[in-house]
């Protein structure tokens, strides 16, 4: 482990924080824990931090032997996590359901964030309900900025791609929703056909992709996790 100023306590948990609980660090976690590898697709889940802060947390975590580095194909700086990474899965995951169970989810929904959502989407998107051959799905957030509105989900042999802009395919499904809705949906603090029996999601396109809709979209992991919070 590096050397560092710290909380000064020869206690696990003090010397555990001194690595893990540094600013951005538990969701840079968060998004190798999903498998991310590579830069560019970190900066994705972490949107709002800082290129240079994102290098810097990844090689403290480097050096404290939680994240190994390798060149991929192409030449290309690949990160994974070593034993000792891969070993705070379940502490991570405990952070989330602790989250998902006491911190009110009104709260949450303050922080909107359509790029963050659609990478969590696409990620868990699950392929198999779709057709055959490829299928884009286009979300639309109508109260968003234009520049900001669109988004395209493309599912062609399993693998699902997200898009910013128009990538020039036809769109078999069309789906309309406010973020907080659809925010909300992903999360599991709104149920999806209730909100698109009250009009609040709206589709246009194939009626087979959309009624397939609660198979496909892939909730937050934390769904699932009854609130408690008062």
């Amino acid at each position: 482990m590096p050397e560092r100023s710290g909380y000064g306590q020869f206690c696990p948990v003090s010397m555990a924080a001194e690595v893990f609980c540094s600013r951005w660090t538990p969701l840079i976690m968060r998004e190798l824990l999903a498998g991310t590898s590579r830069f560019n697709d970190l900066r994705r889940g972490v949107p709002r931090m800082s290129p240079a802060l994102l290098s810097k947390r990844l090689k403290e975590l480097e050096k404290s032997g939680i994240v190994s580095v390798s060149r991929g194909s192409g030449g290309a700086v690949e990160y994974a996590l070593t034993p000792a990474g891969e070993d705070l899965r379940e502490v991570v995951l405990a952070l989330g359901v602790w989250g998902a169970r006491w911190v009110e989810s009104q709260l949450s929904l303050r922080n909107l964030d359509p790029t963050l959502l659609m990478w969590d989407m696409r990620r868990r998107l699950v392929p198999d309900p779709l057709p055959d051959g490829r299928c884009t799905i286009q979300f639309r957030y109508p109260e968003l900025s234009p520049t900001k509105q669109n988004y395209w989900l493309v599912v062609e042999e399993g693998e699902v791609d997200l898009c910013y802009y128009d990538p020039g395919f036809e769109v078999d499904l069309l789906v309309r929703s406010p973020l907080r809705t659809m925010t909300a949906v992903w999360m599991g603090v709104a149920k999806l056909r209730s909100e698109i029996d009250s009009g609040a999601i709206e589709f246009d396109g194939d009626p087979a992709i959309a009624r397939a809709m609660q198979q496909w979209l892939g909730f937050s992991p934390f769904a699932e996790v009854p609130a408690r919070a008062a």
